[in-house]
């Protein structure tokens, strides 16, 4: 099978990581995978999987350009011998389903997250997720938003959760000079609980709510949080961090993006995602969890799926400062067998139900439905 994605970056993030793993996948079955995509820091890996790049400005919003890269794919496909079109970002799907449809093709969509659609005009932008031949949704809570939003028939719609390679995020995998040079790096002192906040700089992924949550919580050890993630020109926002940790005497650290994140999480005395948006799957929250560390994620969204609550972490309402005052505190005071109890529990879970194996496989089972 040859198959092209069609993304706008390669950059961070969950739907950018699956790009990779789904190239890996096809590759390994003795298929082709071309990625159209301006690129990023991901570049390297995709071409260590296999995976081949055809730089194009997929990030354009301009109707103009979503023309003219229809046009583009188009003859890719035809020149490529494309069997399949899978697109995973809204703008580029536009050029991507065009292609699709001019040069005969199936279209595969996945639906990465619960677009807002404040406006018609905005539910007519964020339809095209819901056009493909076959709709991936990456969480059941995405799946009942898309059937929700957009009454795609269940024969189109198929839930394939983010993957967690297990390879990867092993606790045993991770040298101790790893951990020790972050902390270092991080300017950890002897005694410091470390409360990790993965997940770029921006409002919604609730930094500025959590240093309030920090704000007069007593603890039987100093804290620190570390915030790591891009701020992707944010500068603002990470001004206004720094700001209100200085005002609330929280030891902040933003590291900017770090790439050793097994590392960043076996760190971890806490990892928290307390998102303030419902996220689409919480690929951090299950990442942590595969590598034992205790877990507290915000209770909407596809966290509800990642985080068992009370068994494998917590989950604590949104928004909600006494709340996640009191899940710090509770994952706080974990003792060693508690706490070991915790780690086993939630590997145990992501192993099970959030791997990228299952993902590459159930993936590679929708292009054969298509192409057979």
């Amino acid at each position: 099978m040859n198959i092209l994605q069609v993304i706008p970056e390669l950059d961070a993030g969950g739907a950018e990581r699956t790009t990779i793993e789904v190239a890996e996948a096809i590759t390994r079955a003795g298929g082709r995978c071309i990625v159209a995509s301006r690129g990023g820091r991901l570049e390297d890996e995709l071409q260590a999987v296999g995976g081949e790049l055809v730089r194009l400005d997929m990030k354009t919003k301009n109707p103009l350009a979503l023309w003219r890269n229809a046009a583009r794919l188009s003859a890719l496909i035809r020149a490529e011998g494309i069997d399949l079109v899978h697109a995973r970002s809204r703008a580029p799907a536009w050029s991507a389903k065009w292609a699709a449809r001019r040069t005969g093709k199936p279209f595969v969509t996945t639906y990465h997250g619960a677009y807002n659609a404040r406006s018609a005009l905005k539910r007519r932008y964020n339809a095209v997720m819901a056009a493909g031949d076959r709709v991936i949704a990456n969480s059941n809570f995405i799946a009942d938003h898309v059937r929700a939003e957009h009454g795609v028939s269940e024969d189109r719609l198929r839930v394939i959760p983010r993957g967690v390679d297990l390879a990867r995020f092993d606790p045993d995998a991770v040298d101790p000079a790893r951990t020790e040079a972050l902390k270092a790096r991080w300017g950890v002192q002897p005694g410091e609980a470390l409360i990790v906040l993965p997940g770029r700089l921006t409002r919604w992924k609730g930094q500025a709510f959590f240093i309030e949550v920090l704000t007069r919580l007593e603890t039987p050890r100093p804290l620190r949080l570390v915030c790591p993630g891009d701020a992707q020109g944010r500068e603002d926002y990470r001004a206004e961090l720094e700001h209100a940790a200085r005002q609330a005497g929280v030891s902040l650290v933003l590291p900017g993006h770090e790439t050793d994140m097994p590392a960043v999480y076996l760190c971890a005395d806490v990892v928290v995602c307390p998102s303030m948006e419902p996220e689409a799957f919480g690929r951090t929250a299950a990442e942590a969890q595969a590598m034992g560390a205790p877990v507290i994620a915000a209770d909407h969204g596809g966290a509800r799926e990642a985080v068992a609550d009370g068994e494998t972490g917590w989950r604590s309402a949104p928004g909600d400062t006494d709340a996640w005052r009191a899940s710090v505190l509770a994952a706080l005071s974990l003792d060693e067998e508690a706490r070991t109890k915790l780690a086993e529990a939630g590997r145990e879970r992501i192993g099970a139900r959030f791997s990228t194996a299952q993902l590459q496989e159930s993936t590679l089972r929708v292009y054969r439905e298509l192409l057979e």
